[in-house]
């Protein structure tokens, strides 16, 4: 069993509240827009992290993360990117590729927008998790906790802040 936190679009805002999450995670996976690599650095220290660079991600980001983070978490093939569309509209980047060989979990951010949908056509469960961080137009900052267990995904929760 894997407690995961789920954040993306940090833009470079690490605060105690989202590291009070961090420490009660197993891993922590961000989808990228990272921004400051304090924000990694800071999440490092207390956990795992599995992470993407997003679209405002400099040089530095993306030479220690990748566009697309794909692994197995337990029994639960994960694919993570920052771009990456929803369910009958993902991204030209993934879309052949998604469609040939989908994972059990796609995680995406970019939009701001929470948003967890299953895919009924490729049998996969999509999940954004909004964002975290205080750039951008959302009033809530979200993120995403839940539990995998085998090849379960399980006890998803979303946990809200205000802006």
């Amino acid at each position: 069993m894997t407690k995961i936190l789920l954040l993306s679009d940090t833009h470079s805002y690490i605060d105690d509240a989202i590291l009070k999450h961090v420490k009660q995670a197993d891993e922590v996976w961000h989808a990228g827009d990272i921004g400051d690599l304090k924000v990694t650095d800071a999440i490092q220290k207390l956990k795992p992290l599995r992470a993407v660079y997003g679209n405002i991600d400099n040089d530095k980001a993306r030479m220690e993360f990748p566009e697309n983070n794909r692994f197995m978490c337990e029994g639960v093939d994960v694919w993570i990117t920052h771009i990456g569309g929803y369910p009958n509209r993902y991204d030209i980047r993934i879309r052949d590729e998604i469609k040939k060989n989908p994972p059990k979990l796609f995680i995406s951010g970019h939009s701001h927008i929470l948003k967890v949908m299953q895919d009924k056509k490729l049998n996969l469960l999509h999940m954004n998790p909004g964002a975290v961080g205080k750039h951008g137009f959302q009033q809530v900052r979200t993120m995403l906790r839940f539990v995998i267990d085998g090849d379960t995904i399980k006890d998803l929760e979303v946990i809200e802040s205000k802006k």
